[in-house]
């Protein structure tokens, strides 16, 4: 082995997930010079763009988990510096949040390096393949494990990503969160479950269990929320439950299954993060209570939000839905085997899938074809315009990826990315036509259109909106903005108990270790009160303790 090989490593993953590292950077950076355009610090944010890029390919094609390291831990200090671009007054709390929920898995990560090389003797991660046999080798994987899933927003490391969401530019939430943290998260999970290391029964239905639980626990919150951009932040963490659980199967077609909707989250949810910034951008907000209408002044923002909203929900022909149909068909095949859970994690995935569809029919509202906001008069406004060329360009892109990896994703995508990585045959079962499910949408959109245009013809009388038997214009309290759709969920039975204690922040890690961290910090200031004789006190107790181990 030549050093160059014991220090990278080119093969098809790490080519696959370097290609599209490329390719989301490019289109970060030409949405970024429409929405950074204000700026004053743009030279500073296109410097550590372009540094992580260098970092992610550094991690990608790294094969020595050193050298990795390095390259891993350099990402977490460019995510804290880009998130630290937003604007909102709690941007550095975000900022330091996210740093250290990444920063303190890359210790574990360290530890279960260090655990791997008392194993094995090895760096190299092509030639480490470790049975999870003993205790050792199980806690060197949770360690790492532990790493990625901080990285790609599993839980229980996922709350910093909602918040970035929130409290960052859009094109840093579509280039980290959105895409290359998932990608980069997915794909160092998948080195170490499908090489590094040999999982068992146990450890395959623990990630099932793990990727499950993201799924609904994340839409849950996901539809009661008021901000546009968190609410997709909780569907970023949502969607990783699919790739997780999909890798979690352990057979060739739910990891397949898995690593393809990795592929497809980091479009189409690039995409809607590119549509909420443009819509941030015109409207100066992301509350959703202050939106509304906005489909006929940003139609092709509409549009691609639109399509990318149909993937990421699984609505057939677009690609969300066949990577997802992949999940469930792996999910089956573990009942071959002798799963006995696959039940509870195909009810999981698929109802997370119907509450995905829900809560972007409350976005759909809220945002683009509801009543305006009280007070907001789009039409006499110039900022409520579509947006520039370099702002919509890069979502159209996306968009139509979205619906060229649905329609043809056996000959493109799973052909040239995904089927090269599993080295063992895969075998679809059940039917599915992706010509069929097109043509019977054109059709379906050729009839809706020649209603439409009918109507117009035909003599209507035209008349204000009027809601409950209220005319809107003389009674605006009466409109409906979508933000309340849902809002009753939280009021059933556990759900209520369990909302609760999601706003006091009881599931959040880092809330609690922090409260666990700064209590323990209290109760030594307490004891370290600067009075001699408690220090006495304290020498005393500390002698007699030492006294009685060692003369017992």
């Amino acid at each position: 082995m030549s050093l160059f090989q014991e220090y990278f490593r080119f093969d098809n993953l790490s080519i696959f997930v370097g290609i599209f590292v490329w390719f989301f950077s490019i289109l970060v950076t030409v949405y970024s010079m429409g929405y950074m355009r204000s700026e004053k610090r743009t030279p500073q944010y296109y410097l550590y763009i372009g540094l992580t890029l260098i970092a992610s390919l550094g991690a990608v094609f790294a094969n020595n988990l050193i050298l990795f390291m390095v390259f891993w831990g350099f990402l977490g200090l460019l995510l804290y510096l880009l998130i630290g671009f937003g604007k909102n007054e709690n941007t550095p709390a975000t900022a330091k949040k996210a740093f250290i929920l990444i920063g303190g898995t890359d210790v574990l990560m360290l530890l279960g390096i260090s655990l791997v090389w008392k194993l094995t003797g090895l760096f190299e991660m092509d030639l480490i393949s470790i049975p999870l046999t003993s205790k050792l080798a199980v806690i060197a994987y949770l360690c790492l494990a532990a790493g990625a899933f901080a990285k790609a927003g599993a839980m229980p490391f996922h709350t910093w990503v909602p918040d970035a969401a929130e409290d960052s530019p859009a094109p840093v939430t579509a280039y980290l969160p959105a895409s290359l943290d998932k990608l980069l998260g997915i794909y160092f999970l998948a080195r170490i479950s499908l090489e590094m290391f040999r999982l068992d029964s146990g450890m395959n239905t623990f990630l099932m269990f793990i990727g499950s639980l993201t799924i609904v626990a994340a839409v849950m919150m996901a539809l009661i929320q008021h901000d546009f951009k968190r609410l997709l932040g909780y569907h970023a963490v949502s969607q990783v439950g699919y790739m997780v659980l999909g890798i979690g199967t352990g057979n060739p077609i739910g990891i397949a299954g898995g690593l393809f909707h990795m592929l497809n989250h980091a479009i189409y949810k690039s995409c809607l993060f590119f549509s909420a910034g443009s819509v941030e951008k015109q409207a100066k907000t992301t509350n959703l209570d202050s939106l509304g209408g906005l489909a006929k002044y940003m139609p092709v923002t509409f549009v691609t939000f639109l399509i990318a909203a149909f993937a990421i929900s699984g609505i057939p022909p677009f690609n969300g839905f066949v990577s997802k149909w992949m999940v469930y068909q792996g999910i089956l095949e573990t009942a071959k085997t002798g799963g006995k859970l696959w039940v509870v994690w195909l009810i999981s995935a698929m109802f997370g899938s119907a509450l995905t569809l829900a809560s972007f029919m409350k976005l759909l509202q809220a945002v683009f074809l509801g009543q305006p906001a009280q007070g907001r008069k789009l039409a006499a406004k110039k900022e409520n315009r579509e947006v520039g060329i370099l702002m919509w360009l890069p979502g159209v892109i996306l968009a139509f990826l979205c619906l060229i990896f649905g329609i043809f994703a056996l000959a493109v995508p799973l052909k040239h990315f995904i089927f090269p990585v599993i080295l063992e045959p895969i075998r679809f079962f059940g039917f599915w036509s992706a010509g069929l499910a097109t043509i019977l949408l054109i059709i379906s959109i050729v009839i809706g259109l020649l209603i439409y245009f009918l109507g117009r013809v035909a003599k209507l009388r035209q008349t204000d909106p009027f809601i409950g038997g209220e005319d809107l214009k003389n009674n605006p309290q009466m409109r409906i903005s979508g933000t309340e759709f849902y809002n009753t969920v939280q009021e059933i039975g556990i759900l209520k108990i369990i909302y609760r204690l999601a706003a006091k922040k009881i599931f959040d890690i880092y809330e609690v270790s922090s409260k666990i961290t700064f209590g323990f910090n209290r109760a030594l200031s307490y004891l370290h009160n600067g009075v001699l004789s408690t220090y006495l006190a304290w020498c005393l107790l500390g002698m007699g303790i030492l006294f009685y181990l060692l003369l017992r």
